[in-house]
């Protein structure tokens, strides 16, 4: 997709349901605190029961969907979204690849629940994709850049060798978000996003999504969070939607600045490596220039040891130390004290919207002092 498609996609994410509008009606969604609704005589209303459907979710699905070109269904988590799509695709004796560098808690979902049902979860390095074998698989799940190490697959690749295998094909897109990289253009079957991060990006709520072009996995997934109860409040909706309407702006702050700070790092005799996207010196530079709008907002940093790692990360002035990314302010973790493949002195860095330059002299301050 270019990028005038691309922006022309978030404008008219900005701007859906203008043509439902009358005079006098807000311009923004309502936030609809309702579990039931007037439904006299047969049941044919748009709306029935709160478990089936919100106003505000509706508002947030109908953006969501125009973003990502997919009809698109919310859900209270990143997690809960997950999940919704293993329950409703797999079934025993099903296999499911995973990627064994990517988000560590997928893997854990599908060991302690999914395996007792049959299914058998296979793991697999995300630089390894490209060349692996997709015969037997049910579900082939994508996550590129991988979280926390920021490794990448071919996912162009993948999804045309995955369907001819006849498994389906997942991308986790929460490190990108729709307009830094597109995965349902690229051939993916479902994408599904943690909306807790960028997409909402303040921080404050909890939130995913799932979106496909297939109407009939996507039915499913509906299905699913109707009859399993697995709704996002609707506060919750209206918080997300609002963070939405900053996306391109935010997003853009932050890969510009995490493509700067990532240049400022290389050779600083106080780091040991650094790994994004954007960099000539990552081993799949030339994918992701390819498949990439943006190189995204996470960079992996490596310092001396842990000692080194922690200092950063508590005496940096403008860097929060927490889990989780995507905010407005940019934040650090030392992704070994999860059990994360990683050495001990690997920090992800998560870019916010702090000034350029202010951020990097900050960094560069308590780097230089290490």
């Amino acid at each position: 997709m270019s990028d005038i498609d691309n922006e022309n996609l978030f404008c008219r994410c900005l701007h859906h349901g203008r043509e439902h509008r009358l005079p006098g009606d807000p311009l923004e969604p309502a936030i609809v605190p309702t579990s039931v609704y007037h439904l006299p005589g047969e049941p044919t209303a748009e709306h029935q029961y709160g478990r089936w459907s919100n106003p505000t979710w509706s508002a947030l699905e109908e953006a969501l969907s125009t973003l990502e070109d997919a009809e698109s269904v919310i859900f209270p988590s990143g997690m809960a979204a997950i999940a919704a799509i293993f329950y409703t695709q797999l079934k025993p004796g099903d296999r499911v690849l995973l990627p064994s560098d990517g988000y560590y808690t997928t893997r854990t979902f599908t060991d302690k629940f999914l395996v007792p049902l049959g299914v058998s979860p296979i793991t697999c390095p995300s630089a390894e994709y490209d060349a692996k074998d997709f015969a037997g698989f049910r579900l082939v799940w994508v996550e590129s850049p991988s979280n926390p190490g920021l490794d990448i697959c071919d996912i162009g690749n993948v999804t045309k060798r995955a369907k001819q295998a006849g498994a389906l094909v997942v991308a986790d897109n929460t490190t990108l978000t729709p307009l830094g990289q597109r995965p349902l253009d690229l051939g993916a079957d479902l994408i599904i996003s943690s909306d807790s991060k960028i997409l909402n990006g303040h921080s404050d709520v909890l939130f995913g999504h799932v979106a496909s072009r297939n109407t009939g996995l996507i039915a499913k997934v509906r299905d699913w969070r109707k009859l399993s109860g697995v709704i996002p409040g609707q506060f919750e909706a209206w918080l997300v939607h609002r963070g939405i309407e900053t996306l391109e702006v935010r997003f853009d702050r932050m890969c510009t600045s995490a493509e700067t700070i990532a240049q400022n790092l290389l050779g600083h005799p106080n780091i040991h490596h650094v790994k994004f996207p954007g960099l000539s010196s990552h081993p799949a530079h030339s994918i992701a220039r390819n498949q990439m709008m943006r190189f995204g907002t996470l960079l992996g940093v490596s310092f001396a040891d842990r000692v080194s790692a922690d200092r950063f990360i508590n005496e940096c002035k403008f860097v929060r130390a927490a889990t989780s990314f995507g905010g407005v302010h940019s934040s650090a973790e030392r992704r070994a004290r999860w059990g994360d493949n990683v050495t001990e002195g690997f920090v992800r860095l998560s870019v916010g919207c702090e000034p350029t330059k202010a951020l990097w002299k900050e960094i560069k301050r308590v780097i230089d002092s290490l």
